[in-house]
């Protein structure tokens, strides 16, 4: 019985404690509300506290805390209509205003998107594309181009230096959307851009005129190989043809040489012996007839005379 009463009276404690102790942790702060009305000051120092029993606690984040706005169609100042997704940290600095103010996380997220959303809005549709997209120090290479023709086309200026460029764009959002957030207990501590993409409709067109000139440019390069593959074959068909000149050049120098030795030769026989060298003639011509050849001879031509002589007994 007496171990009974003990656990009711424990159950009892248990339940009164949870109603009149609370806790704070080193990363949250406090402050006591009754009847939906904040009571006292901020409680920021950890440890056990009391309240009353119909009093509740309301628990505030010290730490940074991320907000993430939604991807948002906007038209720059050239028209390009692009995507931008924005992102920012912020902090409770004054928890009784932020109570007050937009009572709860969730409803500091909404004055946030309404807040940055605006500012971000109005920055990008007043801010060249180039301003967006490059930073302050951007510079680039024209000559390094692996594609010169970059340089000249009108709708893409490399050497124009940006203005404000995309950090000094942060920092503007960032110094305009501050000067709403003291009234919400809010600091606003950072704001960035994630990413910048165009619109379906001008993404397809932009990727559309990507594969036109890249199909430009490596038509431009089978243009130069074709043109250096002809050159290459001119060049070989001009020495081919000079190769096979200078070869029947040299044929005919040697044909020429070697019909000049045999005449040298013819010669030396037929002043050694014309009248061997006559009939040597003869019989070669007679070599070269056929078995069926019909020629007419007169009776004292000279090779009628070697044939009669060459058959006389």
């Amino acid at each position: 019985m007496k171990s009974i009463v003990i656990a009711l009276v424990a159950v009892v404690l248990i339940a009164v404690g949870s109603f009149v102790f609370y806790t704070v942790d080193e990363a949250e702060q406090a402050i006591i509300v009754q009847f939906g009305e904040p009571i006292g000051g901020v409680i920021s120092e950890p440890g056990l506290k009391v309240k009353l029993p119909w009093q509740q606690v309301r628990y505030f984040d010290k730490r940074l805390l991320v907000w993430d706005g939604d991807v948002t169609q906007i038209p720059t100042l050239g028209r390009e209509f692009i995507l931008v997704d924005t992102t920012a940290r912020w902090r409770i600095t004054d928890p009784l205003l932020f109570l007050t103010s937009v009572r709860d996380e969730a409803g500091a997220r909404t004055r946030l998107d309404d807040i940055i959303d605006s500012v971000v809005r109005d920055m990008v549709s007043s801010t060249e594309l180039e301003e967006i997209v490059r930073s302050k120090d951007w510079t680039v290479d024209v000559d390094a181009l692996d594609d010169p023709a970059l340089a000249e086309r009108a709708d893409v200026n490399l050497e124009k230096q940006p203005k404000l460029g995309r950090e000094r764009l942060e920092q503007e959002i960032l110094a305009r959307a501050r000067d709403s957030m003291p009234r919400l207990g809010i600091e606003l501590d950072d704001v960035r851009i994630k990413r910048v993409n165009y619109i379906d409709s001008v993404r397809k067109q932009v990727e559309s005129r990507m594969i036109a000139e890249r199909q430009s440019i490596a038509e431009r390069f089978r243009s130069e190989g074709m043109g250096r593959s002809q050159e290459i074959l001119g060049n070989m068909e001009r020495d081919l043809q000079r190769i096979r000149s200078e070869a029947a050049r040299k044929a005919e120098e040697i044909r020429g040489t070697a019909d000049a030795k045999a005449t040298g030769i013819y010669g030396e026989a037929f002043g050694a012996d014309p009248e061997f060298y006559s009939f040597f003639r003869t019989l070669e011509s007679y070599r070269a007839l056929g078995q069926n050849s019909t020629i007419m001879l007169s009776a004292d031509s000279d090779f009628f005379r070697y044939l009669e002589e060459s058959q006389a007994p």
